[in-house]
């Protein structure tokens, strides 16, 4: 088995939808620290398991220097957006976005 990983820095803003009472609910940015795993079996034709560019490009392109609630049709919480770059990438099993230091989530396909 092959793995790789990716680590991008993302600048991005976002608000959350709560049910409770929070300063998040207000607009608010983040310097995102987001790593993409992923494996395969095999490499491409190219001797990659994915190129790190194209997974920089699907991710960092979209994403850096935006309002995340205007590019994600979901709360844009931290664990929602360690799910949705897992669905981005074709060979990702796992995500992890940190929103800042000491705050982790981490979304991994059984």
């Amino acid at each position: 088995m092959y793995y790789i990983t990716k680590k991008m820095e993302i600048s991005g803003a976002h608000r959350l939808a709560l049910t409770y009472d929070s300063k998040c609910t207000e607009l608010h940015g983040h310097n995102w620290e987001i790593t993409v795993y992923c494996k395969s079996e095999t490499l491409d034709e190219n001797g990659m398991v994915y190129d790190f560019k194209h997974i920089k490009d699907k991710i960092h392109g979209y994403l850096d220097h935006s309002v995340l609630n205007d590019r994600l049709p979901f709360n844009p919480t931290a664990e929602n957006l360690a799910k949705w770059v897992v669905d981005q990438i074709p060979c990702c099993y796992k995500a992890k976005v940190q929103e800042s230091e000491g705050n982790i989530a981490i979304y991994c396909e059984d």
